[in-house]
């Protein structure tokens, strides 16, 4: 607890801030967030501010605010655009922000979301779980938390930030077309308990409904189809080049030879025909969140 202007504030600690260490084998975002912390100190130092006085105009205790200048955790938005105010950066601290939400992505993500935030086009089949731009914060953090070896309470809610982060491309404009197929099982799997799987349910039908979006369903009791080798993934790009990837074709490497693309998507349009139509699915959801 601190007095600030007359008044008792609780400034944020480290156990309060779980998911925004920096990944020591993450290279670039090591850089990234000693850089951010160099300029934070600096510019604090160069306004005669001692680090408790200005983690308390900024809501966070002493020691946090040494170990985000130290480029030992990795600052929030919000705190970069609080820091900002009170240094009078002229907004030339909140700009970092762009390169500081990267660095919260695991190296493997980081790769997957800048192809989807340049795709125009992607049609994705799974059959395991369900697509992780489909998911909810806490359907996405029971599956984490269910991985094994476990992940640290840290990393999984990291992890979980970075895959929700990716669900930026929903609200792109012009809004790229998104297209899915995933197996009943999936939809029928209560990860993350009954609540958890009913919101997961109802945010199904709300991104059905979307006018950019295609969700369709794989009936359990469909007969054989080319998506049982595993998942399917095809992203298409503004300047006509594409990628494409699947489990079971290709060793799962990211493959963008057309003719390797074309076959891709030939068995993705037979999974598609196999499968309910946009409606048919829509409806089966409503089926399936009315038993629950």
């Amino acid at each position: 607890m601190q007095q600030v202007d007359g008044h008792t504030a609780q400034l944020k600690n480290e156990a309060e801030e779980p998911g925004w260490e920096v990944d020591p084998d993450d290279d670039w975002g090591v850089a990234v967030v000693a850089t951010v912390g160099r300029q934070l100190r600096l510019r604090r130092e160069a306004a005669g501010m001692r680090a408790a006085e200005f983690g308390a105009r900024v809501g966070y205790g002493e020691d946090l605010v040494y170990k985000i200048e130290g480029g030992k955790r990795i600052p929030r938005p919000e705190y970069l655009d609080k820091a900002d105010e009170v240094l009078g950066a002229g907004g030339l601290l909140s700009a970092m922000k762009e390169d500081v939400a990267k660095v919260r992505y695991p190296k493997t993500v980081r790769e997957i979301a800048k192809l989807e935030a340049k795709a125009v086009e992607l049609g994705v089949y799974v059959g395991l779980s369900l697509h992780g731009l489909l998911q909810t914060p806490e359907h996405a953090r029971a599956l984490f938390e269910a991985w094994q070896p476990a992940y640290s309470p840290d990393e999984a809610e990291r992890r979980v930030a970075a895959r929700m982060a990716r669900k930026a491309i929903f609200e792109r404009s012009p809004a790229p077309a998104l297209s899915f197929v995933q197996e009943e099982a999936t939809l029928r799997r209560p990860v993350g308990g009954t609540m958890v799987w009913r919101q997961q349910l109802e945010h199904l039908l709300g991104v059905g409904q979307l006018r950019n979006v295609t969700l369709q369903v794989m009936p359990t009791d469909s007969e054989a189809h080319p998506g049982l080798g595993g998942k399917i993934e095809v992203l298409k790009f503004p300047d006509g080049t594409a990628v494409g990837r699947s489990d079971g074709a290709y060793s799962g490497r990211p493959i963008s030879d057309p003719k390797q693309l074309r076959i891709l998507e030939l068995r993705y349009g037979t999974i598609r025909a196999q499968a309910l139509t946009p409606r048919e699915s829509l409806t089966f959801i409503e089926q399936l969140l009315g038993e629950t």
